[in-house]
């Protein structure tokens, strides 16, 4: 008989409602996978579209949710090389971004890399997507270089800090949208310049950004086209741009994150060096993954990464 873990599963697309804490078997490593034993998940907005049915792959049913993980390696598959059993990892677990909500996960080993051993499990089990779709916007799309002006759209958010904490490190100078709350967290990130969140007075700020960094989309991207100048570039993690209103000679694009060990391994370094924290939420257990996902769809949390903990 296998043996069983407990996971999180969905048999149909739908609301929260629709997450059920099960017992299931075990999964075996396949060519180039890990498993690994997770000592937490992040919970992201991608795991809702997932859940609801809204996911741009295809996503065959039943499935369990969740992407971001950091665990232990309990077993190595064929092919498998750099990884052993105990070794602690974080990263996501497969290109479909599913199978984190359990105690153990396969894991694609060119999408982990070591755990920063300055941070616990929790820590880095909420890093992997949102800090990677900072790194690329940042370095793979936009190209920031020391000097340039940076405005990062929805600084508070868990994108939206890594994109201004990173952007700072690189050596730019940063501005971002946050409430008054949130402005001196923004500021301790790297911030130098905090405009209001609804961005209503924004004469002084015409074509003055080499990058304009979106993590909120709708209006808000809107209201940003004019604010980069020509030659400049405006990527978004929520939606496309709408090329015919930017600027002339303004790139755009909408980023989809592809999650590598490469980049893990750089962030890896900038958190042990202690240039790279994160923000932890609510810590949930299995058990309560509807709660967690009502939390991505408005109930009130604490800011930072929702987690849950096998």
């Amino acid at each position: 008989m296998a043996a069983l873990m407990q996971a999180v599963q969905i048999d149909e697309y739908g609301g929260p409602e629709v997450l059920q804490l099960r017992q299931l078997p075990i999964p075996a490593p396949g060519e180039g996978e890990v498993i690994v034993r997770v000592m937490a998940a992040g919970v992201g907005p991608w795991d809702a579209w997932i859940r609801a049915g809204k996911s741009v792959l295809p996503q065959p049913l039943p499935l369990t949710p969740g992407s971001d993980i950091a665990g232990i390696v309990v077993k190595a598959g064929p092919g498998v090389n750099g990884f052993t059993e105990g070794d602690e990892i974080f990263g996501v677990t497969n290109r479909r971004f599913t199978d984190g909500y359990a105690q153990f996960a396969k894991a694609r080993v060119d999408m982990i890399a070591a755990k920063p051993s300055s941070m616990t499990f929790e820590q880095a089990a909420s890093m992997p997507v949102i800090a990677v779709t900072a790194w690329q916007m940042l370095h793979e799309f936009a190209g920031i270089k020391a000097g340039q002006r940076v405005l990062v759209v929805g600084g508070a958010g868990n994108v939206g800090g890594y994109a201004v904490r990173l952007a700072a490190l690189a050596g730019a100078e940063v501005a971002a949208t946050a409430s008054d709350a949130q402005a001196d967290h923004v500021r301790d990130l790297g911030a130098t310049e905090i405009i209001e969140r609804g961005m209503n007075q924004l004469d002084a700020y015409a074509a003055s950004f080499d990058a304009v960094i979106d993590t909120v989309g709708g209006v808000a991207l809107e209201q940003s086209y004019a604010l980069v100048q020509p030659g400049g570039v405006v990527v978004s993690a929520v939606q496309k741009p709408d090329s015919a209103r930017l600027p002339q000679r303004v790139r755009s694009d909408f980023l989809l994150v592809s999650v590598g060990t490469r980049i893990l391994e750089k962030l890896a370094r900038l958190a042990d060096d202690g240039q790279l924290e994160t923000r932890l939420g609510d810590v949930l257990s299995l058990a309560d993954a509807r709660l967690a996902h009502q939390m991505l769809e408005g109930m009130q949390h604490k800011p930072g990464k929702i987690l849950l903990v096998p």
